[in-house]
């Protein structure tokens, strides 16, 4: 690539005058950038950080997914699982929860880099078993849902061969809008699986019915199966 010679000079100028009087351009502290190695070259990438914890009162939708999380960590601590609740959203949800302290795990038993842990941790509800990840869920509240299904797609840039069962829950007035995000081009052309081959669309009703099941002591992970909208046409 050329530019022109004016240009070329401008550009000469400020590196000169940066090299002799060096001007500190720091990152702001919610802005986490990493090298990423890609397939042919280093990516450089951000990793978005969520919003710090509302301290007033919690508008209705953000109670009522709050509930949902602390169902679906019922659930899997039912289930003889371990759950992973983000930091910012810890204290509440328990408040919620009301759940068992050896379920609820303060620290990912996880061997990946540090980009990849940092989008993982902040996935709202992680069912794990031994140092794996059974399933993830993002519990979508917003009007525009896309955070969550965002960080899936992050998440499966970084690990294009992580397996592992993909949620996303929401209320069934938003389903619609749920499955058609997540078959969106971009997040189609996810290689070696596209995002819709492997997240699911989970009711706030569908995790109530879960949640009521009788015995969920016996049975195991793979009841949500029944319960969940493929998202592939």
């Amino acid at each position: 690539m050329t530019i022109a010679e004016e240009d070329g000079n401008v550009i000469a100028r400020e590196l000169a005058r940066q090299k002799e009087n060096p001007v500190h351009y720091p990152v702001p502290p919610s802005v986490q950038v990493a090298l990423v190695r890609g397939t042919d070259r280093d990516v450089v990438v951000v990793v978005p950080q969520d919003e710090s914890a509302n301290d007033g009162a919690p508008l209705p939708e953000v109670r009522e997914s709050l509930q949902i999380q602390a169902l679906l960590a019922t659930v899997g601590s039912r289930m003889r699982l371990k759950v992973w609740i983000p930091p910012n959203d810890r204290a509440r949800v328990k408040a919620e929860w009301g759940g068992e302290p050896d379920s609820l795990i303060e620290r990912l038993p996880l061997n990946y880099d540090d980009v990849t842990l940092r989008t993982i941790e902040q996935i709202d509800v992680l069912w794990l078993k031994g140092r794996s990840i059974r399933r993830a869920f993002e519990v979508e509240h917003t009007t525009s849902i896309y955070s969550g299904i965002l960080r899936m797609a992050d998440l499966l840039a970084l690990q294009p061969n992580m397996d592992i069962k993909l949620h996303i829950v929401a209320p069934e007035a938003r389903r619609e809008k749920v499955l058609h995000e997540i078959r969106r081009p971009v997040f189609s052309l996810i290689e070696p699986r596209s995002l819709a081959e492997r997240c699911t669309y989970l009711s706030y009703d569908a995790v109530r019915e879960i949640a009521a099941l009788p015995h969920l002591e016996h049975l195991s992970d793979s009841v949500l199966d029944d319960y969940e909208e493929p998202a592939e046409i």
